[in-house]
């Protein structure tokens, strides 16, 4: 796809995904912020690095790489430190357009609370950011012992929309425990990975580094080699992209999307309802449970398609592929209700949703069926 929700180089909306990143103490949270960083592809990061305590070694060892893309949270959990007004303060900062940040990511404490923090960004009243999902990272190698003197652990990863199965060269039972954790999940992403290295492409569009001419790359300050000498990611990604020049029924893609499959991360781009609305196509940005849908006009001599980036780990491509085919009806008439379940996930300009966001489960935005 040329064209992504975040980019607004088509004149869509320009919003920037927060990517909450939580796991308990030791987990392995800053080695994984420090791998997207280097492997940025030419994109930047901007960090809320939130230590517990007063000494704040993990802002330190990120401070290097962020320079003035970081905010610093010392001397106190984020989730109980701050509200949702506070944070936007703090996001105005990251998402204001001379930072050129893409992603902003939260480090939490290793004592916070997920499902808080969740909320906070949901609730956030700023028009330039959109949850961009909760990333789970789990101590292999202590995983039972975690479990055991931290029971909500089970809950953390219900919640999430993507696992780091993290320090796995570690675990003697690594099969065991990615078993387990997927058990423990509800359909999120589980990425095994050693020293915190995934693909960045879960979370955010790399970048080419020449788009970013003039702006400080992270991929200038640092060198690609991983701890270990591997010079390869541990784990890559599955995707699938899909085009149709056939537009798409909204009920049987919002069918689509209740019923994703486990593993199935990330779905973005464009689509085409045809008669259902001729005027405009919508953007589609979804992210483990969360789904928001984005109506701007079709330009003059665009060509009408429908096109569809999905991204997750162990996907059946194929099977997905036939499932987004039997959305396609070139039906030239439309049901004049058709296209409800679709308008449940559009946000209007001046509508207040911070209510709806913070219904009890499940946690997106609008409030509608689980993705």
């Amino acid at each position: 796809m040329g064209n992504s929700l975040v980019s607004g180089s088509d004149g869509g909306p320009r919003q920037i995904p927060v990517v909450v990143l939580a796991g308990f103490l030791g987990s392995g949270k800053t080695t994984l912020l420090n791998h997207l960083l280097h492997r940025s592809g030419g994109s930047r990061i901007g960090a809320i690095v939130n230590d517990f305590g007063a000494i704040e070694i993990d802002a330190m060892a990120v401070a290097g790489a962020l320079g003035d893309s970081t905010v610093s949270l010392g001397n106190g959990c984020l989730c109980c430190a701050v509200d949702a007004g506070e944070l936007d303060l703090y996001l105005d900062r990251l998402a204001a357009p001379a930072a050129g940040i893409d992603v902003i990511v939260i480090e939490a404490s290793g004592l916070a609370e997920p499902q808080e923090l969740v909320r906070m960004v949901l609730a956030s009243e700023h028009p330039g950011i959109v949850y961009g999902g909760l990333v789970e990272v789990v101590d292999a190698a202590e995983f039972d012992g975690t479990r055991a003197k931290h029971p909500e652990i089970d809950r953390h990863l219900a919640l999430a929309d993507l696992v780091v199965v993290n320090k796995l060269d570690r675990a003697g039972d690594a099969d065991r425990v990615l078993e387990l954790v997927r058990s423990l999940t509800d359909r999120a992403a589980v990425v095994p990975a050693t020293y915190g290295r995934i693909d960045p492409e879960f979370l955010f569009d790399c970048r080419p580094t020449e788009e970013r001419i003039g702006q400080l790359s992270f991929d200038d300050l640092h060198d690609h080699g991983d701890p270990g000498g591997a010079g390869h990611l541990h784990t890559g990604y599955d995707s699938l992209s899909h085009t149709s020049a056939v537009p798409l029924e909204p009920r049987r893609l919002m069918r689509f999307l209740d019923s994703r499959p486990e593993g199935l991360y990330r779905i973005k781009g464009h689509v085409d309802f045809g008669p259902y609305d001729t005027v405009n196509r919508y953007t589609v940005h979804a992210v483990g449970r969360f789904l928001r849908f984005y109506p701007e006009p079709w330009a003059p001599g665009d060509d009408r398609l429908t096109q569809l980036v999905l991204i997750g780990s162990g996907i059946d491509a194929a099977a997905l592929r036939k499932e987004l085919e039997a959305c396609a009806n070139d039906t030239p008439h439309a049901d004049e209700h058709g296209m409800w379940g679709v308008l449940r996930y559009v946000q209007g300009p001046d509508e207040d949703e911070a209510a709806a966001d913070l219904a009890e489960p499940p946690l997106q935005s609008p409030p509608g069926p689980p993705l």
